[in-house]
């Protein structure tokens, strides 16, 4: 603005505040306003969608470290997603979401393409820089992040990401306490592909071979190997994935298992005839054993096993890469949950009153990443086991003792176990009062019902005498 004074010269005047006071406004009207919390729903959500996306992915393997790597990608997209569109379409820009889009691009992609080489610092590493990460986040976001609804959508993603490295560090940890407090005791076995690992103990003929109900492994007879062991040579060994077992890459249903543990036997130079006891999910795959190998079982003890599926097809199998490829992948993205240490919330289970050895190391290896997949898969499988278990209508008269628990059993599962016990002509079925699923081989008291009827098959064997007389 100018002004003429009197004597001709020209003077300049400065804006009056008004125009001041709208020219800002002016300029503030030309940025976007927009909806961050609008915004931020919208980053959030693709970030979770592209996350499954990438898990589906073909060029993802279904392992683990891989599928780990994927969903980190795919949140890093959503962490991007903020922070361009928040820059461009409101006006409360949120430029540090960059900060950890870059931190999971980087991590998800070394996994990605580089999980196998990848040093084991690398897992004790990422907790405490994703926890300084966390706070760095929270600082920034304080001073940059205005909108409430876009508060009450991130800051819950701060605590699950806090939870998260601290759940990392603490598992990171326990892992390598666990791993030298509890060495594995007997062998590792090649049974092509995967190690299988093996525990014989005593001596005598007939070897008596344990097999773990569903999601359970060797330590889970703590108290019945070490009675039979005093009778003959009894072996316990965990399947694929459990225990101390290497995880293998083929799906492990009842046929596969079956199979594993006939090659792991065989290798092992384990003698036969053998005595198999299936607690649980364990009844299918030693149904499944005795139709594949007839000729190396003498006699079965059935623990409150679960029950075949005679209807579905006995050569079901998931082993079709599709059907295989999926529950694969399934089985994974639960697993990566056990890095953060939620698969030791597993290991908080009573376990009865099982020998504290025994208990301690149940404990630490269902905390495992490999033990959550495979018992996860194990169930996704579960039609085909029973199926497979169901081939099995005749076992002549070798010796059969099928336990039931008497608490928690209805007039169906009593009946559908008399049926069991009608699969060989020397058998007999047995209803232990008081006794739930688990405490027939986790209570000491219920155990030794277990015991004595592997024993009493053992004895049948033997003699050559029938069960019941």
């Amino acid at each position: 603005m100018k002004n003429s004074t009197s004597d001709g010269s020209i003077t300049k005047l400065a804006p009056a505040p008004y125009e001041r006071a709208e020219d800002r406004q002016s300029l503030l009207s030309r940025r976007p306003s927009g909806h961050l919390g609008r915004v931020a729903a919208g980053s959030m959500a693709t970030g979770l969608v592209t996350a499954l996306l990438l898990v589906a992915a073909p060029f993802v393997r279904a392992e683990v470290d891989t599928v780990t790597g994927a969903v980190m990608c795919g949140f890093a997209l959503g962490w991007a997603m903020l922070a361009v569109l928040s820059t461009r379409l409101t006006d409360q820009p949120q430029r540090w979401a960059l900060a950890p889009a870059a931190f999971m691009a980087f991590g998800g992609l070394l996994l990605v393409g580089f999980a196998s080489s990848l040093p084991q610092v690398f897992d004790g590493a990422w907790p405490p820089a994703l926890l300084a990460l966390v706070i760095w986040m929270i600082i920034r976001s304080r001073r940059q992040l205005r909108s409430r609804s876009a508060r009450c959508l991130i800051y819950p993603v701060f605590a699950v990401l806090a939870l998260s490295s601290v759940g990392g560090g603490y598992e990171t940890v326990s892992g390598a306490a666990d791993a030298q407090d509890y060495p594995m005791p007997g062998e590792l076995v090649d049974v092509g592909g995967h190690s299988l690992h093996l525990n014989c103990t005593g001596s005598g003929s007939p070897t008596v071979v344990l097999e773990a109900g569903g999601g359970e492994m060797s330590s889970s007879f703590g108290w019945i190997a070490p009675d039979v062991s005093r009778a003959t040579r009894v072996c316990v060994y965990d399947r694929a994935g459990h225990g101390w077992s290497e995880p293998a890459d083929t799906p492990q249903d009842g046929a596969q298992v079956a199979t594993d543990l006939h090659i792991l036997l065989d290798r092992a130079q384990v003698p036969r005839p053998y005595v198999i006891a299936g607690h649980s999910f364990g009844g299918l795959y030693v149904l499944a054993f005795a139709d594949r190998y007839p000729d190396d079982v003498a006699g079965m003890v059935l623990v409150d096993s679960t029950l075949p599926k005679s209807a579905a097809d006995p050569t079901a199998t998931p082993d079709d890469e599709a059907s295989y490829d999926g529950v694969a992948r399934v089985s994974a993205l639960v697993a990566t949950t056990a890095r953060l240490g939620l698969g030791r919330l597993i290991g908080l289970a009573d376990f009865g009153s099982l020998p504290p050895r025994s208990r301690d190391e149940l404990r630490a290896t269902t905390a495992t990443d490999d033990h959550v997949r495979a018992t996860v898969e194990e169930y996704l499988t579960a039609t085909a086991s029973m199926g497979q278990a169901a081939a099995l209508d005749d076992f002549g008269d070798k010796p059969l003792v099928v336990l039931t628990a008497g608490s928690g059993s209805d007039a169906y599962w009593i009946a559908a176990h008399d049926d069991l016990a009608g699969l060989s002509s020397n058998s007999d079925h047995r209803t232990i009062d008081g006794a739930t699923h688990s405490m027939l081989i986790h209570d000491e008291d219920d155990a030794r019902a277990t015991t004595r009827a592997i024993l009493d098959v053992v004895s049948s064997v033997r003699d050559a005498v029938p069960l019941t007389q």
